[in-house]
């Protein structure tokens, strides 16, 4: 499909999906030579509904693009940054030239200091954190944008040390000293707590005994928490569940949690089970039904799903096994990488009316003058995601066999 062909298909996705699709967030990562170029990705992200992106560093060109376009942005200052910002002077030039000139026209509600830094056992990052996000939400109070623009960072999963079942969520005792500075200043501030949530991390850690149709968002029989009695017919919900339990046995009960990341990859090697673009149409098709349908949780039935779907393209420079550049949604030619999950593929644009249970109740090229140092941040992080979730010690990682019997 050559880009003529391909902006007439978005434009008939998104005049016939105008509302299909509500808050739904995607990741719009850049590790890659042949992306199309921003102006060019703005259609594609309407095409699917998306009306929220997160940008792992603050690309003007990117911000430009989708200026007056009405979609919110969550931009990030990588690891690499924290130091730097820690001097209130330096987080103020930052915010001066990435944040304040593109506002209002994009609309930019959120900065991210840091990825997954509580959880890299690196004191240098993890004492840096909160001195960075404080400098950086004084440069927005100095500049009067702190009620339009919040401060937030981002987590892996693996900050918690029990998530099943879903009520007896706990974070690690190790990290709860910086872990409840942060919190802290969420508290204080009205910012998210952000998570990154990855179900096929699990699947593919033991596929033998982890119920494919779990994770996938498939019927299935699902598991009940002997506490709350509440039902779980996915992995993700049951895992958003845990940390809302944390949460609430340190006093942060009413803390607006947000998954920052989470998705499946459509190919990986031999040895990572479950990377198809089958399984991948499922698992990310039917989680934008389910946020479309507007439902929670099963113990926050009536909050709002904010999740960001990881990722907007395939980014075919990303280092580590196959599945780290096979994430995207769409292909860098513009289509996608399998059938979205809507019942759209290249060839046809008719919705398959398909429902699925929620959980609870029944229920082009980019320009070459940008530099890729950029996204550094983002490109360590994301190497290294699969040896974190390989760390199946982490019981938390996985649907823990006491509850997998109960599914088979």
């Amino acid at each position: 499909m050559d880009f003529p062909e391909f902006f007439c298909y978005v434009s008939i996705l998104a005049c016939l999906f105008p509302t299909m699709v509500n808050s739904i967030g995607i990741n719009y990562g850049q590790i890659a030579n042949n992306l199309p170029s921003p102006e060019d990705a703005v259609p594609l992200v309407k095409s699917i509904g998306a009306t929220k992106v997160k940008l792992y560093d603050a690309d003007p060109r990117v911000l430009k693009a989708f200026a007056n376009t009405d979609v919110e942005f969550m931009i990030g200052l990588g690891n690499e940054y924290l130091d730097k910002m820690r001097d209130p002077t330096n987080a103020q030039a930052w915010v001066k030239e990435n944040v304040q000139p593109h506002l209002p026209a994009t609309k930019i509600t959120s900065i991210f200091v840091g990825n997954e830094v509580l959880t890299l056992n690196d004191t240098s990052l993890s004492d840096c954190l909160l001195p960075a996000m404080q400098s950086v939400h004084a440069a927005l109070l100095n500049l009067g944008l702190d009620k339009q623009v919040t401060v937030t960072t981002t987590h892996s999963l693996a900050i918690l040390q029990t998530s099943y079942p879903p009520s007896a969520g706990a974070f690690r005792e190790d990290l709860m000293d910086p872990l409840c500075e942060t919190l802290n200043f969420h508290q204080k501030t009205g910012s998210p707590f952000l998570i990154n949530a990855y179900p096929y991390f699990a699947y593919k850690g033991n596929p033998e005994q982890v119920p494919l149709d779990f994770v996938l968002f498939q019927p299935n029989q699902g598991v009940t928490d002997p506490q709350t009695h509440l039902h779980y017919d996915n992995m993700l919900y049951a895992q958003i569940d845990a940390v809302y339990s944390a949460l609430a046995s340190l006093g942060y009960k009413k803390l607006p949690v947000h998954i920052s990341e989470t998705g499946w990859p459509s190919k990986g090697d031999e040895d990572e089970a479950g990377a198809t673009p089958e399984n991948a149409e499922k698992y990310n098709g039917n989680l934008i039904k389910l946020i479309s349908g507007k439902t929670g949780t099963p113990m926050r039935p009536n909050s709002d799903l904010n999740i960001y779907i990881f990722a907007l393209f395939n980014e075919n420079m990303k280092p580590g096994p196959t599945s780290e550049r096979n994430y995207g949604l769409f292909k860098p030619d513009g289509t996608p990488a399998y059938p979205l999950g809507l019942g759209i593929t290249p060839n046809n644009v008719v919705g398959r009316n398909t429902t699925v249970g929620g959980g609870s109740f029944g229920n082009a090229v980019t320009n070459p003058y940008y530099p890729m140092s950029s996204s550094t941040g983002y490109m360590s992080i994301s190497s290294a995601r699969q040896q974190r979730y390989q760390l199946l010690g982490h019981v938390l990682l996985m649907v823990p066999l006491l509850m997998i019997k109960t599914l088979v």
